[in-house]
């Protein structure tokens, strides 16, 4: 996967740059739009090659004890297109069907349709955003991104020119930067950011000693690739269910996300005052100590968990995290239940309730998301410990990009803001509740549990919001194979099930016109839009699963195992099944028809 020269970089390597530049585009014309991404094609940097520049980076800077050299530098170039850039692009609806409450569906509505599911209201509303408030507007997202700025300022200029020969619109230029100095590496609230990636698997090399986790990362667990890029295999091998153009690609979150950084450091004070008074929290703590606590981590990276008394600086090249979860501190005693890193990524910390062991991070896998982000803006100043003054506001602009690659916006990044740091009760059903993420979640009260000589002290808070949505869009990196067909005003919009792939009861591939679904009897079955069968594998009773094999062959299982309908095209492993708005499912090797399902009497 490291070698994939079809796939875009900076989903799976990361582009990682210190600067970086993001276009948000308007396309007048639909024809003047496609030549222009013909002559991007080759600009766009791959899977393969940002793999390999990382690899030489990362062993470089090894040997320079932690200094970047400067003598290696290159500039990326990614693009992503929103729901209506694939329309004007195919000149067709994307998504020959879309399913109320599914990945499709919140693509199509733009992160300005779900703005309020996700607590962008108020101050975070859309009608206050910089741009995605109308999707209709924003097509496409050129992310640009280097080592050198004036390299990044000319590659701007000439990209610049091209889009104005394609009479395209610069409809926002959203810029970020390394924060310098001590700040390395830091988000503006002063805390080291980008730790504690997923790791990839088939992306990342595994540890031979346990084939769950990162080689030299015990903390980092591997999670199927297809969680992050459309095609690879799933947690569970669930099926996708998007058309074959997604393959290859991942759904794009792009939010800016302002900081109110002195507000966020005097709601410190104020909080501790009120823990120390009720005894959970020492006497000498000072607001760094909870700061950590919010976060879950000191600012230098290391987990809370690993050193509550105070904060221990990771040696260069070290895995801060080790084999870090939270199963040994279930209320939230050393990192509280509502830390960031706890509500975003519970690890294996998560009891379903209270008194409850907790689930296993493996349970979890599907709802891990890669995030690519960078601050904009100047750091506030700060005193020599990392801490700011609560009334040192400056009212400078500053705050985070925040990117983000998965393969389900409803079940990976949206659950996640949803379910998780947004909402109260989580972790479910403690009384009184935690409280909503005090990082990067809306105001709400929360509780700091504590230990005391009685057994347990729920100490309470109030969180006000102090990162506030100025900019979102959703958006789709497409493999270049699709970029190329774009450019030529084509796309696959045929339901394609990937090899590996496994239908349970209840699944359903729509192609609008036909749909392929396995029914809670047993049967795989084809029907019209009318949900009349128009063939079925004849499994009712003896069927538990259908499963499309990396031979390529597509077979209804029992529940032992057994084979108890084939389509008989095992021996292709290229092999690609495909469910067709134009009325059937086929495999296909190639050009070659293998099989097909489709009305009794039907003729080509």
């Amino acid at each position: 996967m490291r070698r994939d020269t079809s796939t875009q970089g900076d989903i799976l390597a990361g582009f990682r740059k210190d600067h970086a530049c993001l276009l948000f585009l308007h396309f007048r014309h639909a024809g003047k739009a496609r030549r222009w991404l013909g002559a991007l094609l080759p600009e766009l940097a791959t899977t393969d090659q940002v793999a390999r520049f990382n690899t030489r980076f990362s062993a470089a800077r090894r040997l320079r004890k932690g200094v970047d050299p400067s003598s290696m530098s290159v500039l990326w170039a990614g693009i992503s297109l929103t729901h209506p850039g694939l329309a004007l692009l195919a000149d067709r609806d994307p998504f020959p069907a879309v399913r109320p409450g599914s990945t499709a569906e919140a693509f199509a509505e733009g992160a300005a349709g779900r703005a309020e599911a996700l607590g962008d209201t108020g101050p975070s509303a859309p009608d206050g955003w910089l741009f995605g408030a109308s999707e209709d507007d924003v097509h496409a997202v050129l992310t640009l991104a280097g080592d050198d700025a004036r390299q990044l300022a000319d590659a701007i200029d000439r990209h610049g020119q091209a889009l104005g020969r394609a009479e395209a619109r610069v409809l926002f230029r959203q810029d970020g930067a390394t924060l310098p100095d001590k700040l390395r590496g830091h988000e503006h609230f002063g805390f080291l950011d980008a730790i504690s990636q997923p790791g990839v698997r088939g992306f990342d090399r595994p540890d031979p000693k346990s084939d769950a986790t990162v080689l030299g990362k015990p903390g980092t667990r591997l999670v199927p690739a297809g969680e992050f890029l459309v095609g690879q295999e799933r947690v569970g091998r669930r099926p996708a269910g998007l058309p074959a153009w997604a393959t290859g690609g991942s759904f794009h979150v792009v939010r800016r996300l302002a900081q109110d950084v002195a507000g966020w450091w005097e709601q410190l004070g104020e909080c501790l005052d009120r823990l120390k008074r009720s005894g959970a929290a020492p006497a000498d703590a000072d607001a760094k100590w909870l700061a950590a606590r919010m976060v879950g981590r000191w600012p230098g990276g290391a987990p809370v968990a690993t050193c509550p008394a105070a904060e221990r600086i990771p040696l260069p090249g070290e895995d801060a995290d080790g084999p870090l979860d939270f199963h040994d501190d279930p209320d939230g005693w050393t990192t509280p239940l509502f830390a960031h890193i706890r509500k975003s990524n519970p690890r294996a910390g998560l009891a379903p309730a209270p008194g409850r062991p907790p689930l296993p991070a493996s349970d979890l896998d599907a709802r891990r998301i890669i995030r690519r982000g960078i601050p904009f803006g100047p750091p506030l100043r700060r005193d020599a410990r990392g801490v700011v003054d609560g009334g040192s506001d400056d009212g400078s602009p500053r705050g985070l990009v925040f990117v983000s690659h998965q393969a389900d916006l409803v079940e990976q990044f949206e659950f996640v803001v949803k379910r998780w740091t947004n909402e109260r009760d989580f972790p479910p059903a403690r009384h009184p509740m935690t409280g909503c993420d005090p990082v990067i979640g809306p105001a709400s009260p929360a509780t700091f549990e504590s230990p005391s000589d009685g057994g347990g002290r729920a100490t309470a808070l109030s969180f006000q919001q102090f990162v506030r949505t100025e900019g979102a869009v959703y958006a789709f990196t497409p493999s270049l194979p699709t970029l190329r067909a774009l450019a030529a005003g084509k796309l696959d919009t045929a339901i394609e099930v990937h090899r590996g792939t496994v239908l349970k009861a209840g699944d359903v591939l729509d192609a609008g016109a036909v749909r392929l679904l396995f029914d809670a009897d047993g049967d795989l079955v084809l029907q019209d839009d009318q949900g009349r069968a128009l063939w079925t594998s004849g499994t009712t009773g003896k069927g538990a699963d259908a499963y499309f094999s990396a031979d390529g062959e597509l077979t209804v299982r029992s529940a032992s195992g057994g084979t108890v309908w084939s389509s008989g095209t095992a021996g292709h492993p290229q092999a690609r099944l495909l469910v067709r708005p134009s009325g059937d499912a086929v495999v296909m090797a190639g050009e070659q028809l293998l099989w097909r399902a489709e009305a009794p009497g039907r003729r080509r």
